[in-house]
């Protein structure tokens, strides 16, 4: 059963896709097609996109996907070569990374697909993305059921990138080390996560769902399916959905992104270590999502400490500007008295309520004025060190003074991201074992020096001294006020 429907559905999107623009009186009613720009495209204006200009640029699977994930069937849409471009750079790319990703690494571990590991050896990061995997599952095999296109591929592109920019990048060190069962179960998630993906992709993108399932299970298991359209359609587990353990993920997600964000603020790198990261969530639930994932929060933010703030005001306070324009033209004489209970009220209250868009209420003779977001200038005040970002209720602040330790280990992940350019630039497997000679400004030598240690292990250098080599590849580069040069070669 789960075969002939997996069938069904590839059928039903190559058939889609083939009488994607004919009307049938009373059956089916497709918007216009636009051209990059919006405008209805027309001979006469010129505008007509020849669907094999974009066939030839971006391939079959991006051209198909776009008209799937665009607007559902009965909107207009906007077509061209660089909007079906975006497919790829923002989907297909990311996913065939994450891919090739896991195909080097499990080859260098010789990792082969096995008996399913106890849950035990799961992470919370595992338990997470194949909670969200089976939900997906669910989702999108409901959409392809009601025969809802749209609602059977978006969600795809929101768990893609879930997968790429939060679990792989969280999860990355696991892979290096492949130690324990608990790295070891880092392949096992991402090798489900990737083969579901790939039969969830097979109706809209064929090809690369092919390509990704012939290499991950046909070549590796004799018994399987030859094709992915020949596989069984994946069928989602209950058992493996946790709505708690989202939840508090997608607050840490987004907790995360704020401390980016107040980082950028500050102009700070994000290699650059710093001394705290304080957090406010709008919930004490939140709160403890926080504080239960703060290693997590650390590691990502690249800051020491991570705290939970008891009161946003901690961190910041607020000042309200009532705009005279849009409040003053709304109601007139009763602007001052307005502006009056705004500025005598609760500044904290209203201010994180205008900055989670939310309108707020003050009284004025007895009678309740609505306030919208729109008609308030909020402005934050950070306390002694910190830089704030604040959304929805949430609230980064990070701590951006920077102590001499923290300066160095700055500089010495500098100088490491320098030698894994130079690795690449010189065309080294990612498993070479190299020799580093270096010169540097005294500042960044010392850096160096400290954290050699460090240097070596993330850079598998396995002799690193100041000095030079004779041969080798070079590179030379300034940055926060200092100057080095790097010289390896191969072991």
């Amino acid at each position: 059963i789960d075969q002939t429907r997996g069938w069904f559905y590839s059928l039903h999107a190559i058939a889609t896709l083939l009488f994607e623009n004919v009307s049938f009186k009373n059956v089916l009613c497709l918007g216009h097609i636009l051209d990059g720009d919006g405008l209805k495209m027309s001979k006469s204006k010129g505008n007509i996109v020849d669907p094999c200009s974009v066939l030839n640029a971006n391939g079959a699977d991006a051209f198909r996907w776009y008209l799937y994930t665009a607007t559902p069937p009965g909107n207009s849409r906007r077509f061209s070569v660089d909007l079906v471009g975006e497919v790829v750079r923002n989907f297909m790319l990311p996913l065939w990374n994450t891919y090739s990703f896991f195909v080097t690494y499990a080859n260098l571990a010789n990792w082969k697909p096995e008996a399913e590991l106890p849950s035990s050896s799961l992470s919370s990061l595992d338990k997470w993305i194949l909670s969200e995997l089976h939900t997906l599952v669910g989702d999108v095999t409901e959409a392809y059921e009601s025969y809802d296109v749209t609602a059977a591929t978006r969600p795809i592109e929101k768990f893609v990138d879930s997968l790429s920019n939060w679990y792989l990048r969280r999860s990355r060190r696991r892979f290096w080390k492949s130690e324990s069962e608990t790295d070891k179960a880092a392949y096992a998630t991402l090798y489900e996560c990737l083969v579901t993906v790939a039969k969830l992709l097979a109706p809209a993108m064929p090809f690369m769902a092919d390509a990704m399932y012939r290499n991950l299970v046909a070549a590796v298991d004799t018994n399987a399916p030859e094709s992915v359209h020949l596989a069984d359609w994946p069928a989602s587990q209950l058992w493996r959905m946790d709505e708690k353990l989202m939840d508090d993920m997608r607050v840490v997600m987004r907790s995360a992104s704020l401390g980016h964000a107040a980082r950028a603020k500050a102009n700070r790198k994000v290699r650059q270590p710093l001394a705290e990261a304080a957090f406010s969530a709008p919930t004490p639930a939140e709160a403890t999502a926080v504080r239960a994932y703060a290693d997590l929060l650390a590691d990502e933010l690249n800051v020491k400490a991570v705290t939970v703030l008891d009161h946003a005001e901690d961190a910041v306070t607020y000042t309200l500007n009532p705009l005279p324009k849009q409040l003053g033209q709304k109601h007139g004489a009763k602007f001052p008295k307005i502006k009056a209970a705004l500025l005598s009220g609760d500044q904290t209250g209203l201010a994180r309520a205008l900055l989670s868009n939310q309108p707020v209420t003050v009284n004025v003779d007895g009678e309740e004025v609505t306030v919208l977001p729109g008609e308030v200038e909020v402005r934050q005040n950070a306390r002694g060190g910190y830089v704030v970002a604040e959304e929805g209720g949430y609230l980064a602040a990070l701590k951006t003074d920077l102590t001499p330790e923290l300066e160095r280990e700055g500089l010495a992940r500098e100088f490491v991201r320098r030698v894994q350019d130079l690795r690449k630039s010189a065309g080294l497997d990612i498993s070479d074992r190299i020799v580093v000679r270096y010169t540097a400004t005294p500042k960044l030598a010392e850096a160096v020096a400290t954290w050699a240690d460090y240097i070596k292990d993330e850079t598998l250098c396995v002799d690193l001294a100041a000095g030079n080599l004779a041969d080798g590849a070079t590179v030379e580069d300034a940055f926060d006020g200092e100057k080095v040069k790097v010289m390896l070669a191969k072991k």
